[in-house]
């Protein structure tokens, strides 16, 4: 997955077996660096912080839906990507166009989904 070579990647992931599996897919593609938050206010540190190059948002965390952090994300120029265990859950409409990623998913999944924002609205630097 070349478009993730050399990146600085956030994955918002609340079950700690699903982050795991996602922080390994995510290098295994190429990404430098993977910042693993489980909670919302960990990956709005982490955006704040900056130097963040797309992402990865579970849609459910603890609870609390991450668009919040989506928001931010979106505001700042960073693409991203959702992952949720509902399926194909209908997203507020400034986010409609964000691809998501059904659980459980696979790297090919998550590379596709990528290619996808590359081709939207989301395009992923």
């Amino acid at each position: 997955m070349a478009i993730l070579d050399d990146k600085h990647i956030l994955a918002l992931e609340d079950e700690p077996v699903v982050a795991f599996l996602l922080e390994d897919m995510l290098r295994d593609a190429g990404a430098a660096d993977v910042t693993v938050a489980c909670r919302l206010a960990e990956a709005e540190q982490a955006v704040a912080k900056g130097g963040i190059d797309a992402a990865v948002l579970d849609v459910n965390v603890h609870g609390q839906l991450s668009y919040p952090i989506a928001d931010l994300l979106a505001a700042a120029g960073v693409p991203f990507v959702f992952a949720s265990g509902y399926g194909d859950r209908e997203h507020p409409e400034r986010h409609a166009g964000i691809p998501t990623l059904t659980k459980p998913y696979n790297a090919a999944q998550l590379e596709a989904a990528f290619a996808a924002g590359m081709l939207g609205k989301n395009p992923v630097k």
